[in-house]
């Protein structure tokens, strides 16, 4: 291997003088010899005044020694872990062997976005958990990195202007309405409009993406990357139309009875914010993660010189909640330029259901954790705005439903914050227009469309997936959803 030593760690240049120059082929414990590649990133102290990406991503040096390590095993557990199972050790060869054209043609085979997946999905619970080298050493962090690596290759592609459209069979006749425009709607239109089947897109916001535009921040997507795949769609001559609201614009029915849609597929989210239902909620200043996380991304409120979006300005805000949801509005709120950004979460660290990176990333940024506390009350200044925030302290109980220990209230711990800005992101529920507008459609009772085993809802031609079916997941289980949800919709219009 011809490698650039610059471009890689001191560590790992001391174990590959070792064993790359060698004429055999490498053994299982060599490969696992070779040190884990960090991902190269902005200094904190410079990525808190921009919104520009945090990780750098891998040069093609370290994609190639991070390739090397993976053991090739016969039983590919990594695979297992994949929701959509991408041929993993197949194209993580193929970087080994500096054929990244290769490596992001088997990934596609699999994966419409790997550029997106390679950044916002969490490896380390799914893929990465159940990669050998990661259980050989007792450390999933030093598992292969196949998320960086799938990140570079598609990169690499983009970069190098080797996308290319995916093509697209005979037109058909038939036509495909699609609801929303995040990963799993993303993944129907491509599927379907590749048959030959005609596919439009209707998304309620001005600009196509779903939660990977307005949810996901810049600083961890940049938003051009969400942007190629749309411009991708367009090629492939599926109709894109926004502020379009099935369910206020056009009822989904309608799209079917008199539009003449021959199927249709709801992916529509789980857009609509859990709040804490305590006093002060409603006090001027305080916004669940949504709408603020909207106005930051969407809108670019941080643009101040070329966007008027109304974020007030903020010396002290505080985040209540401890998912990724919850990283990224507090990691906004430093970019913002809030004095101080605390984040009150009700358990420890352990229990947080965000991703390891995230929270190190936000504790970098100067994000002060408060763990086992809890808001109970806000109150406001004689304008309406909010200015106290009342917070109770917690020590842990028993497990709950969710397997985690419950928290439980120490009598008499209250005490007071003085804040200007308080983020709720705890959680959202499903979207529930469609159910709304279209009864004949069932739901559960969190709100999420029931499906059949093939994405089938119980409106005939009906079918649905992602997050309106999971509850809030992964842009890589939502576009297995999609997936399902394509292949019965092309069987049905076949």
């Amino acid at each position: 291997m011809d490698l650039d030593y610059a471009q890689i760690s001191a560590d790992a240049k001391t174990a590959l003088d070792a064993i790359l120059n060698r004429t055999d082929p490498l053994k299982p414990k060599d490969r696992m010899a070779i040190p884990a590649q960090p991902m190269p990133a902005q200094p904190a102290s410079e990525r808190v005044k921009n919104m520009e990406e945090v990780a750098l991503g891998y040069t093609p040096e370290q994609a190639q020694v991070e390739a090397e390590r993976c053991l090739q095993c016969k039983n590919a557990p990594c695979i297992k872990g994949c929701p959509v199972a991408i041929d993993i050790p197949g194209f993580v060869k193929a970087i080994a062997e500096t054929e990244f054209g290769k490596a992001v043609d088997t990934i596609k085979q699999s994966s419409l976005l790997p550029a997106i997946c390679g950044r916002v999905c969490p490896q380390e619970v799914q893929c990465q958990v159940e990669c050998t080298v990661g259980k050989v050493l007792k450390d999933v962090e030093a598992s292969v990195s196949i998320g960086r690596l799938e990140r570079f290759v598609a990169d690499y592609e983009r970069e190098h202007g080797a996308i290319e459209t995916p093509a697209v069979k005979p037109e058909t006749g038939k036509k495909v309405a699609v609801i929303g425009s995040g990963p799993a709607s993303i993944t129907v239109a491509a599927d379907v409009r590749r048959e030959g089947h005609a596919v439009t897109m209707f998304e309620a916001f001005h600009k196509p993406g779903g939660v990977m535009m307005y949810g996901i921040p810049e600083f961890r997507l940049p938003k051009a990357i969400v942007q190629q795949e749309i411009s991708t769609l367009r090629d492939m001559g599926i109709d894109i139309r926004t502020n379009f609201v099935v369910g206020r614009t056009r009822r989904l029915t309608d799209l079917l009875e008199e539009d003449g849609f021959d199927a249709a597929f709801v992916g529509t989210g789980a857009g609509l914010p859990k709040f804490m239902n305590i006093p002060g909620e409603n006090l001027v200043g305080v916004y669940s993660a949504n709408e603020y996380l909207t106005r930051v991304n969407l809108m670019r409120a941080f643009d101040s010189e070329n966007a008027d979006t109304p974020v007030l300005p903020s010396k002290c805000t505080v985040v209540l909640g401890g998912g990724n949801v919850a990283m990224d509005a507090a990691r906004c709120a430093v970019r913002m330029g809030a004095e101080e950004v605390h984040l009150v979460y009700r358990r420890t660290e352990k229990e947080m259901p965000a991703r390891n990176e995230e929270i190190e990333h936000a504790k970098e940024e100067g994000v002060q954790f408060h763990l086992l506390e809890n808001a109970i009350a806000a109150t406001g200044d004689e304008y309406g705005r909010v200015d106290t925030l009342t917070c109770l302290r917690y020590e842990l109980g028993e497990p709950d439903a969710s397997g985690r220990r419950r928290p439980v209230p120490i009598e008499g711990s209250e005490f007071n914050m003085a804040v200007d800005c308080v983020i709720v992101a705890i959680g959202n529920d499903s979207n529930p227009l469609i159910k709304q507008t279209t009864p004949e459609i069932e739901t559960n009772r969190w709100g999420n469309i029931v499906v059949d085993d093939n994405g089938k809802t119980t409106l005939d031609c009906v079918y649905a997936g992602g997050d309106i079916v999971l509850g809030a997941a992964t842009v890589i289980l939502a576009m297995g959803e999609g997936r399902r949800a394509a292949a019965s919709i092309n069987a049905q219009l076949a």
